[in-house]
């Protein structure tokens, strides 16, 4: 306790000295905890997403047709398997959409009433869309939340009718609120709604709104120049159990309809995704901490030398307390105190600075959660630990090891 309360009057005894070798680990431990929280809260804002789009459904992407295109007709009955429970072609285009009370431009998606189900979106407002729909090329369209509010003045749109470059559409359903879409996937759509029918365009002044509709897709290959073949589609599992059946089937209907070229198409499941995602955010993570690193070590290289300065200042001190009996390990105990409690002081102010900063980041970058990850601050202070006894050992052992007349002799 003697030498704890002598090396804490040392360290306060040049407060400004003291916060200026503070100050490198402070900045190392604010850079290492803020930027890999930023990036945690940015993974697991992408993993929430991929997540709550479900794990039972895969993409596929059909690179080479073998100059035979698959068409919506044959489409249709092409995933009869007990696997399977639905499949849906999609292909997008962008339009300008018109109506009495607005004109914007969104994005239009053709597809088939089975994509919600695989997504899992409800409709809120008016139905899906239909079989006879995508057999009739009907000129309909489903609409998101948002996309309605911002058309239509309100939510419930059912039944109205917008324009689509030109061509008029029936509005026959509208997607719940949050409701998956391929543009979300992403991003985030933080647009302010309410439940109820009043909603109003005022909810859209609060973030960019994504518009988006959904027509048949025979409907869009009338509509679009360059969108006729099914390129890429959507497949869920009868349940998550039997996702692996599901791909093994779709692997197998897809080879016997390309000449088993398994180089012409490409399954992606969510699962695969989210691996993909965490294994790219977890190397970031790594190499933003390790950056934020070297300022730790350059934190403690400023230690080295305060400490260095500091055995030199004391050596009349130094040379006192060992004629009066003092060994060699009180004495550098003494000044490793010092160091660790420089190092550790930094550290605490770091994290403090740390949780200041990212609430303000919070402010501005409301579509990620941010918070002071308890094992990265844990990792902070171990780290800053032994950066103290690292670079406090060799001032401690030169001050130690001096001899007591030669440092009696000093002369300041």
């Amino acid at each position: 306790m003697q030498t704890l309360k002598m090396a804490w009057n040392a360290v306060i005894s040049n407060k400004l000295r003291t916060f200026l070798t503070m100050l490198g680990i402070m900045i190392g431990v604010t850079a290492l905890v803020v930027l890999v929280s930023i990036g945690n809260g940015a993974s697991n804002t992408v993993s929430s997403q991929i997540s709550d789009m479900g794990t039972d459904y895969m993409s596929v992407q059909i690179t080479d047709d073998k100059d035979q295109p698959i068409r919506i007709s044959e489409f249709m009955t092409m995933f009869d398997d007990d696997a399977i429970e639905d499949a849906a072609p999609i292909a997008r285009a962008s339009a300008t959409g018109a109506t009495s009370y607005t004109e914007d431009s969104l994005s239009l998606y053709g597809t088939v009433g089975g994509y919600f189900n695989i997504m899992g979106d409800e409709i809120a407002y008016g139905r899906n869309l239909k079989n006879s729909d995508i057999e009739n090329h009907t000129n309909v369209i489903v609409l998101t939340w948002d996309t309605a509010v911002e058309y239509f003045g309100h939510a419930n749109a059912a039944g109205e009718t917008i324009s689509i470059d030109g061509r008029d559409f029936e509005v026959v359903g509208v997607l719940a609120d949050g409701a998956t879409t391929p543009g979300s996937v992403m991003s985030v759509n933080t647009a302010g709604s309410t439940a109820s029918d009043s909603s109003d365009s005022d909810d859209s002044d609060s973030e960019t709104v994504t518009l988006e509709g959904f027509i048949p897709f025979s409907t869009m290959t009338r509509t679009e120049d360059n969108v006729l073949d099914i390129t890429q589609f959507y497949v869920s599992s009868a349940d998550e159990n039997s996702m692996d059946a599901a791909e093994r089937a779709v692997n197998s209907i897809l080879m016997a309809r390309l000449d088993n070229d398994s180089d012409a198409f490409t399954i992606t499941t969510q699962s695969e995704i989210m691996e993909a995602q965490e294994e790219v955010t977890n190397t970031l993570s790594l190499m933003l901490g390790g950056i934020a690193a070297i300022s730790l070590l350059v934190g403690g290289i400023g230690i080295m030398n305060i400490m260095l300065v500091s055995v030199t200042e004391r050596t009349r001190e130094i040379g006192i307390r060992k004629a009066i009996g003092a060994t060699q390990g009180s004495i550098m105990a003494q000044f490793l105190l010092e160091a660790m409690i420089i190092s550790l002081s930094g550290c605490g102010f770091g994290i403090l600075l740390s949780v200041l900063i990212l609430k303000i980041v919070q402010h501005f970058m409301t579509t990620i959660t941010l918070a002071v990850d308890t094992r990265v601050a844990l990792i902070a202070v171990i780290f800053s630990a032994i950066i103290g006894v690292v670079f406090g050992s060799y001032p401690a052992h030169k001050a130690a090891v001096r001899k007591p007349i030669e440092a009696l002799r000093f002369s300041e």
